[in-house]
């Protein structure tokens, strides 16, 4: 057997047995996904004082959010995942748009884009988004924790303060918590917008 024929067979043999990597992985995907909404929407600032300009970055978080399960805390040591449930895309980003949909239709203030690197805004919002998700330790509730920091010219600091919510959940599955979530991030980031407004 001459080299050609026997490579065209091998090649053969090996398509009979499907793909050798399957695109996307060899998971079912999952009947939905959780996201963030804002519940309150206003128009955002169109004209304002440059002294109220505001960059909102993207917050860090730890370990245990930087994938787009949900975490759930059993033991003061012990970090399990929800099953069935993923996010859209990492809490740290949906937690940005979400300030960002709340601070600025809230009035009062102009948010930026990080991408609009030719505008220098007055202030910048970052943070920690130190527990997004659901606590079975007592009563089972989801949890919402940000450490935020405004920072105006160079950097400087100039006040930090921490935000925190929760809400009962009555099942463990994705829609129950998601939606629990989604009521506690907005809490948090209409208490953000209302610190941010009176700074």
């Amino acid at each position: 057997m001459t080299r050609a024929p026997l490579a065209i067979a091998v090649l053969l043999a090996l398509g009979a047995c499907g793909p050798l990597v399957q695109i996307g992985g060899n998971n079912e995907p999952p009947p939905s996904l959780l996201t963030l909404r804002a519940s309150a929407l206003g128009a955002p600032a169109q004209a304002i004082d440059p002294a109220k300009t505001l960059l909102i970055a993207q917050p860090s978080v730890p370990g245990a959010l930087q994938t787009l399960r949900v975490p759930v805390t059993t033991t003061d040591t012990e970090v399990q995942y929800l099953k069935g449930a993923s996010w859209v895309e990492q809490p740290s980003k949906l937690f940005q748009r979400l300030l960002v949909d709340t601070i600025g239709g809230a009035g009062g203030v102009l948010v930026l884009s990080e991408r609009q690197s030719d505008v220098n805004a007055a202030r910048k919002l970052t943070g920690q988004l130190v527990e997004f998700g659901l606590d079975v330790r007592g009563n089972r509730q989801v949890r919402v924790r940000y450490d935020a920091l405004i920072s105006g010219g160079n950097n400087q600091p100039v006040a930090a303060r921490r935000f925190e919510a929760t809400r009962p959940v009555v099942s463990e599955d994705g829609a129950s918590v998601g939606a629990a979530l989604n009521e506690a991030a907005n809490e948090v980031a209409g208490q953000v917008a209302g610190w941010v407004a009176g700074g």
